[in-house]
């Protein structure tokens, strides 16, 4: 019987092997993270966040809140199920990388073992957003927060310093 064999030239495996590298070398469009200080007042968030063009970037997030944090004034018996959407402008640099404004909100139902309300918060901060080697993302920011959070005499109402901060992971 005669067999056939595939043989590849070497300027189409090199092609290949140049189109794939290309591929792993492409710019990240996409982070996913977590916000440390987020993390220590009480909320957990996952970020992901999406390059919706040169200047522009938004990520969505769940909010969780299930134990006191480092804020005082924001502890309390109660437990936050929610969601965080984000719009970033970069003036410097290219989504995801770069200098940016960003607008955030929050909008969770908060409840104790006796009530139930809504909550929210909204916040507008300056940063930058690093992505180091092949993806690890470093980010931070300040800005000024809104509060309406809470339920009964829980949570947290006014304005507040808005700080930023994220570690993950760029692809």
């Amino acid at each position: 019987p005669r067999r056939f064999a595939m043989r590849a030239s070497p300027r189409y495996a090199e092609a290949m092997m140049m189109a794939l590298l290309a591929t792993l070398h492409a710019e990240p469009r996409w982070t996913v993270t977590v916000d440390p200080l987020t993390t220590a007042i009480g909320l957990l968030h996952l970020q992901v966040e999406q390059e919706i063009g040169p200047r522009f970037s938004l990520y969505l997030s769940p909010s969780l809140r299930f134990f006191d944090g480092i804020l005082p004034g924001f502890n309390g018996p109660y437990v936050g199920l929610g969601a965080e959407a984000g719009l970033r402008f970069f003036f410097v640099g290219a989504a995801p990388e770069g200098g940016w404004f960003m607008w955030r909100g929050v909008a969770a139902r908060l409840s104790t073992r006796n009530e139930a309300s809504a909550g929210a918060y909204t916040s507008v901060l300056v940063g930058y957003t690093g992505i180091v080697g092949p993806g690890l993302v470093l980010s931070g920011g300040a800005g000024l927060s809104y509060f309406d959070y809470g339920v009964e005499s829980y949570g947290i109402h006014g304005f507040a310093p808005a700080l930023h901060t994220n570690v993950g992971w760029a692809f």
